[in-house]
């Protein structure tokens, strides 16, 4: 990956596997607006940031150096080689090559780890459209002003001790339904240090069993905070949309269990199953795999 510096931009000018669109509709992230083709607006890490293609170039609009090298080049993991993790996957796989071919240009986000373990509890039982409104009040509600956009002003996702001051009804009126319970039960383990979202030291299953002490939190949300906000891309966050397209695709029309299905992408994909999942998940959407 290479860029340069040009007035108040940064600009890709060598890179691999990166297609805005793809990377951020792909369901592993909800604070983001389209401007038109390719062009976005992305609220991360208390910034706000127009980031769009521009021929092979891509923009990081009115941004300094040290945030690109401090945030966004973390966040959208541009480091990482994802042409060799795509050989891995997809050499000896056809279904998974017809995945990769689809949407080569997605890439693992390094989310905030409170507000991705926030989000993806919002996330339950819930359409995108709508997550990505709540997640969008409760920042307005309990967050600071960090900037406008086209006329459009932005707010930070709040800090635990910010969302701390929130109560069940407060959390009800920003539209959380029966998750407001969970939100205010996972602000409390992590403010008293019983959820440490900042501990690398422990294996995966640990931390798994530990996310899933969280009100709310089961499996596939512990699976989903772990890869996009832990680096733990060896999970593989299975709901009944992944299994049905997993029985489909490798089990031949059998339902097969979540356990078969985790053993299945163990097996396959090993420590790069994540990236398969979210390849997988993204083309069986699009074609109605699994509907």
């Amino acid at each position: 990956m290479r860029y340069a510096v040009r007035g108040k931009d940064i600009v890709l000018t060598d890179y691999d596997s990166f297609v805005i669109s793809q990377t951020l509709e792909c369901g592993q992230c909800f604070r983001f607006e389209m401007i038109d083709d390719e062009n976005y607006v992305v609220i991360a890490f208390d910034r706000v940031l127009n980031i769009y293609q521009n021929g092979e170039e891509i923009v990081f609009a009115d941004t300094t150096e040290d945030d690109f090298n401090n945030i966004w080049r973390n966040y959208f993991d541009l480091d990482r080689d994802y042409m060799g993790i795509k050989l891995k996957i997809s050499e000896n796989d056809e279904v998974l090559k017809k995945a990769v071919e689809y949407a080569p240009g997605i890439r693992i986000l390094n989310q905030d780890r409170f507000e991705c373990l926030i989000s993806f509890i919002i996330s339950q039982n819930n359409r995108i459209p709508m997550i990505k409104k709540v997640i969008e009040n409760i920042s307005a509600k309990y967050g600071k002003y960090i900037g406008d956009f086209n006329g459009k002003s932005y707010y930070s996702f709040p800090k635990p001790e910010e969302l701390a001051l929130a109560d069940e009804a407060g959390l009800m009126e920003c539209k959380t339904g029966f998750r407001a319970k969970y939100i205010i039960d996972a602000v409390g383990r992590v403010l008293t240090g019983l959820t440490k979202l900042e501990d690398d030291g422990i294996d995966t299953e640990t931390l798994r069993k530990r996310l899933m002490e969280i009100k709310g939190v089961g499996p596939k949300v512990a699976d989903c905070v772990m890869m996009f906000s832990f680096g733990r891309c060896e999970t593989f966050p299975t709901d009944v949309w992944v299994k049905r397209i997993m029985s489909e695709l490798y089990f031949n029309g059998a339902d097969a269990s979540v356990k078969e299905i985790h053993r299945k992408a163990e097996e396959c994909f090993g420590e790069y199953a994540g990236y398969a999942q979210q390849y997988l998940f993204n083309y069986a959407r699009q074609f109605k795999i699994g509907a």
